[in-house]
């Protein structure tokens, strides 16, 4: 003897009969449509501005490129020519022997070690100076004091 069904359990089943048959319908659906996609169909080509076609390029216009023509290589870096900035000296320790300045026409201020400056130099003097990277940033080297 079979086991009684209410009637949720019905409805449920139901249901899930009904999906399966849905979901089989759209599987057989896509089936039959993807038949009349062939792989020619699916290639897409680039023209020589980079275009995406259907259309393969055309094989008799072909640009001869002279091999010796191309470089490959990192571009030489140019030397630019190092303008003075100008600052005055904000902080100096010359017990430490380092200090800051501060550009005269900005907000910016550059570390400098006592190597690179005078060894007169104080807070207040107006200097002139270039800048070099460092480990923390832009260090202020070369520096001389203005008059």
């Amino acid at each position: 003897m079979g086991k009684a069904i209410s009637c949720n359990k019905r409805e449920l089943e139901k249901r899930k009969t009904s999906k399966r048959l849905e979901k089989q319908k759209r599987k057989e659906a896509r089936k039959a449509n993807a038949g009349s996609g062939s792989f020619e169909d699916m290639i897409a080509y680039v023209d020589e501005n980079g275009v995406i076609t259907s259309t393969p390029p055309d094989s008799s216009v072909k640009e001869e490129v002279d091999v010796e023509s191309i470089e490959i290589s990192i571009p030489k870096k140019v030397e630019e020519e190092t303008k003075a900035l100008m600052g005055n000296v904000e902080y100096f320790n010359s017990d430490k022997g380092f200090g800051f300045i501060k550009k005269i026409d900005g907000e910016e201020k550059y570390f400098f070690h006592i190597s690179n400056a005078p060894a007169s130099i104080k807070k207040g003097n107006k200097v002139t100076f270039e800048l070099e990277r460092g480990k923390e940033g832009m260090n202020a080297i070369n520096i001389t004091l203005a008059k």
